[in-house]
């Protein structure tokens, strides 16, 4: 019997509103992570990793860093017809751009009709994790399911917090039921304390998928999103089955990043994922080598770490730093530098710093995400007055990071 053909879709079209003022210039999807990655670069990483050859990019919302970045980093073999390709809202059926993520299928449905895959595999674009895909694949076909839902376990504390998957006592692979953020979620048959969250990846036999969409757009009364739509019809039907995570074996992991998944859509999750990176026995493994993560190769020198004018030495401590920068003589701690990053006699402590940005000398950055080319001024402050970072118009969260955006000024 012939392997089926899959075929992958990442939904890349988010506007990534509680990101901001990191997703101000640009798609949720391309926003830097882990000094030298994007986020949709763990999503694509793990599709090909999983052996697909075919994947589509459906992208919207201010889209030309992710469409670059796609076009320049993710080259395939187009002779053997393998590609990822980012494809933009065509309009295909009317003048409207997608009123959400089973629209956006729905508007590029000629996409899987001009492949006639067998499976289609659905995804986001913006969760740092690793995944087989292969293994999701094959519970789907034995269970003979109309949808697939990825699901991890979490604590049940943060049931609120999620798409809740409750399952058939008779049949624990079954969806009973698909609750939005519930507060009185009850926990799982073999572990009371844990309920299992919709990852926001999904597998369809490709047929099953296109009518569903098709039905979907029919609607008046849908949202039109793949999560609150779309799976809990296939639920109401008794044809959704969920594929605990717990149940994939990626090559390579550890016991303390085996089951990682983080939906990072706001500025704390964003910064706690970073600090999941740095310790010595990091919780998520950007190291492993046999199931890499991929992203764009710079044409760029190595990191560089030189005495100050004053011959200071400086130090980095639990910290990621990123090809092209140079530090002088400063001190950096619990913290990830992006490529290109110039710092002089400073001190960065608990902190993101993006691409080509420049801290001064004596300059203090605390507890602060630095968007691309920010410069700080020599002995400027940023992340210690949190009244005068506001005053200066910077983002500050009600947990204390400090955010500046793309291109300002610290002075």
């Amino acid at each position: 019997m012939a392997s089926p053909k899959i075929f992958g879709i990442v939904l890349a079209g988010g506007e990534g509103k509680r990101l901001m003022p990191l997703t101000a210039d640009r798609a949720k999807p391309a926003v830097p992570f882990a000094g030298g990655y994007r986020l949709i670069d763990f999503a694509l990483s793990n599709l090909i990793n999983s052996g697909l050859r075919q994947v589509v990019v459906l992208t919207q919302y201010k889209s030309h860093s992710l469409d670059r970045h796609v076009s320049q980093t993710w080259r395939l073999s187009g002779m053997l017809n393998a590609y990822v390709a980012s494809v933009p809202a065509q309009q295909r059926v009317g003048k409207r751009w997608f009123s959400g993520s089973a629209d956006a299928i729905f508007q590029s449905l000629n996409l899987i009709r001009d492949e006639k895959p067998d499976i289609v595999v659905v995804v986001g674009a913006d969760h740092v994790y690793r995944m087989d895909f292969r293994q999701m694949i094959d519970a789907h076909i034995d269970n003979g399911a109309g949808v697939t839902v990825a699901g991890i376990r979490q604590p049940i504390a943060l049931a609120d917090q999620f798409g809740v998957i409750e399952t058939d006592p008779a049949n624990p692979q079954r969806i009973a039921a698909f609750r939005e953020k519930p507060t009185d979620a009850l926990g799982l048959a073999d572990s009371p304390h844990e309920i299992l969250a919709s990852m926001g990846n999904y597998v369809f036999d490709a047929d099953v998928l296109i009518d569903a969409v098709t039905r979907d757009a029919e609607l008046d009364n849908s949202n039109h999103d793949m999560g609150g739509d779309i799976v809990p019809a296939f639920v109401d039907r008794g044809e959704a089955y969920v594929y605990d995570l717990n149940r994939n074996d990626v090559p390579g992991s550890t016991d303390r990043d085996k089951y990682y998944w983080r939906d990072v859509g706001t500025i704390e999750s964003f910064f706690d994922a970073h600090q999941d990176l740095i310790s010595a026995l990091p919780v998520f493994n950007l190291y492993n080598a046999e199931w890499p993560i991929f992203t764009q190769q710079l044409n760029l020198p190595p990191a560089k770490f030189v005495r100050d004018a004053n011959g200071d030495v400086g130090a980095v401590i639990d910290s990621i730093v990123s090809l092209g920068s140079v530090l002088s003589g400063s001190h950096i701690e619990r913290s990830v530098l992006g490529s290109g990053v110039v710092a002089e006699s400073a001190r960065i402590v608990d902190s993101i710093v993006f691409e080509k940005a420049q801290i001064g000398a004596g300059a203090v950055v605390q507890r602060t995400i630095l968007d691309k080319e920010v410069v700080v001024a020599p002995g400027a402050q940023v992340g210690v007055d949190h009244a005068a970072d506001r005053a200066r118009g910077f983002t500050v969260t009600e947990t204390g990071i400090v955010v500046v955006g793309k291109g300002q000024t610290v002075a």
